[in-house]
């Protein structure tokens, strides 16, 4: 695992908090993409300019962690990728987390975030991750099939639980020591 995609089914799921973690165990740099798509203000990123800072970081390390799904720009980090960690949580704990995430960093912005975009949620957000839920699930699977077939030393690894996330994280913590 040097070059490692951090995946989830949804927002609210957990892909930052893992990548902290595991940047931690791995002593590897961790790239947040919403701090590269978003812009002060919730601007987004035009998507050459967003394909051209992931190629970038990439470039600039030889190991590395990134979070974040943007399906956009998928191929741009699978093709250097040689891991992916796939988080898939209920729904109902991904609702739960988003609007938690909101009320404990209303008004700030967080780490993983882009400068100058303090914590929103509103309905549209909602909405988004209800709808698309399911759909994501179901092409997530087609995916992950294809990112193992790219080459044959390709891992995947499906976590779809809290114990199954902790488990991984203190099995790998525990064989660093």
């Amino acid at each position: 695992m040097n070059k490692i995609m951090v995946l989830g089914v949804s927002a609210g799921v957990g892909k930052s908090t893992f990548a902290k973690k595991l940047g931690n165990i791995l002593k590897l740099n961790v790239c947040h993409l919403d701090t590269l798509f978003w812009k002060p203000g919730w601007v987004e990123t035009p998507i050459h300019e967003f394909r051209m800072a992931q190629q970038q970081f990439i470039a600039n390390n030889h190991q590395w962690i990134i979070e974040g799904n943007y399906s956009a720009t998928y191929r741009t980090r699978a093709n250097e990728a040689d891991t992916i960690i796939y988080l898939e949580l209920p729904l109902y704990v991904c609702l739960y987390r988003v609007i938690k995430r909101r009320l404990k960093n209303r008004g700030r912005t967080r780490e993983d975030m882009g400068k100058g975009c303090p914590e929103k949620l509103d309905w549209k957000f909602i909405r988004f991750i209800v709808t698309t839920y399911h759909r994501r699930k179901r092409k997530m699977v087609h995916r992950l099939s294809e990112f193992q077939s790219m080459h044959p030393k390709n891992k995947v690894y499906v976590l779809k639980n809290k114990q199954e996330i902790n488990m991984f994280l203190n099995n790998l913590s525990s064989s660093k020591q």
